[in-house]
């Protein structure tokens, strides 16, 4: 196998190998039985669309939903039109309709689990918008969705964050619409480092604080709540919230730095999985579900702490950058034929960056074909001006 000349933050470079792939054991047909498990799932874009790449981005529909066939096909749920997809960083609400329209016709082909992602990102977070503008906001949304026979992830909303002047103009909003769904739905609390412009959410920047505004809109509206998702990057207060819902809500973390520990959870409960290092490390979360409906901490262990270097490092700070390094693993692993994304978001990570990413997927076993991952991580360390033997 080639070798690669890889570049290091001081700018000296290095010679490496890929050779740490090795098949993960997924039984075929079997759904995970202990923990339910959503992938967040990336789009892919049309790289030979003539629009504008960053102002109209085009997405490839086939490949798109080709792979969440592929999410669907390890038994992974998947969570639609969410920040992964970059709602709200290069897809539109249009595009997001399109999208979850697509996705839930194909989950029916192969009774796929699918639940999307219903916000306010049609409305811009204006000095003018009011708490009524948010509330028709999310109903034209929360509609639609219904209106396509999918389940809900009520995501958080930048024009909530906005124009609220305190917890109770939270509670008023989502009391609203959680009253009027038809099915039970996911609440989402991002975190200000995935999206800065949720600094502050239900009310306060005190984490604790805003907690308990959470939990009370939870207990007020029990029945219409099917778990919350919370993506803090701090596994205490997730687990400190976990031990706070009424027993029919679940905690679905959304922690890509902690989640083995959350997913394995303790002797007082644990999370389900909703996360977007998911899309990225798929077999391997896929495997450890099972693991774990066997009973096999080991092996569950083994499968996942192995991935939470290269979660980490896909997650580093900037946060919000992290769909970069999942489309990158895609392109690698040959799930779609180019390293271009909606936004021109390609170019958000360094080539150090992408560099590292490479070798933490290879020491993960998660390069399923590491002759062809190392023909395109060639190209892209060519294309950075970095020369490769044998040229």
């Amino acid at each position: 196998m080639a070798k690669l000349i890889l570049p290091k933050s001081d700018r000296t470079l290095y010679s490496y190998e890929a050779k740490n792939y090795t098949p993960f054991d997924i039984p075929q047909d079997k759904p995970f039985e202990s923990r339910t498990a959503f992938s967040a799932a990336h789009v892919v874009a049309d790289p030979l669309s003539p629009a504008d790449p960053t102002l109209n981005a085009q997405i490839d529909w086939d490949k798109t939903m080709e792979y969440r066939h592929y999410l669907w096909s390890l038994g992974l749920s998947v969570a639609e039109a969410m920040d992964t997809a970059q709602r709200g960083m290069g897809l539109s609400w249009d595009g997001a309709k399109e999208l979850i329209s697509r996705s839930i016709k194909e989950a029916k082909t192969v009774g796929g689990n699918i639940a999307s992602g219903v916000g306010t990102d049609h409305l811009e977070p204006t000095p003018s918008v009011t708490l009524d503008d948010v509330e028709k906001a999310y109903e034209e949304q929360v509609s639609f969705v219904e209106g396509e026979g999918g389940k809900i992830i009520l995501m958080a909303s930048r024009a909530l964050a906005a124009c609220a002047t305190g917890p109770e103009d939270y509670q008023r909003v989502y009391n609203k619409i959680l009253q009027n769904v038809k099915e039970p739905v996911i609440l989402h609390w991002l975190g200000d480092m995935f999206d800065p412009a949720l600094k502050g959410y239900w009310g306060h920047t005190d984490i604790d604080q805003a907690m308990e505004v959470c939990l009370q809109i939870i207990k007020d509206n029990e029945s219409k709540v099917d778990g919350i998702k919370i993506s803090l990057l701090d596994a205490q207060k997730e687990i400190d919230m976990r031990r706070l819902l009424p027993n029919s809500v679940r905690m679905y973390t959304g922690d890509d730095f902690n989640y083995p520990e959350l997913i394995k959870g303790d002797d007082q409960g644990y999370s389900h999985a909703l996360l977007g290092i998911f899309d990225a490390i798929a077999p391997a979360a896929a495997a450890a579900m099972h693991a774990i409906d066997a009973d096999n901490w080991k092996t569950y262990d083994a499968l996942l702490e192995k991935t939470v270097p290269l979660s980490r490092h896909i997650f580093e700070a900037p946060t919000f950058s992290y769909k970069t390094g999942v489309v990158f693993m895609a392109y690698l692993n040959g799930h779609q034929d180019h390293f271009r994304m909606i936004g021109g978001k390609e170019g958000a990570r360094s080539i150090v960056h992408l560099s590292d990413l490479f070798v933490m997927a290879d020491e993960a076993g998660l390069l399923r074909d590491p002759d062809l991952a190392t023909i395109r991580m060639k190209w892209t360390l060519e294309l950075a001006g970095i020369e490769q033997e044998g040229r």
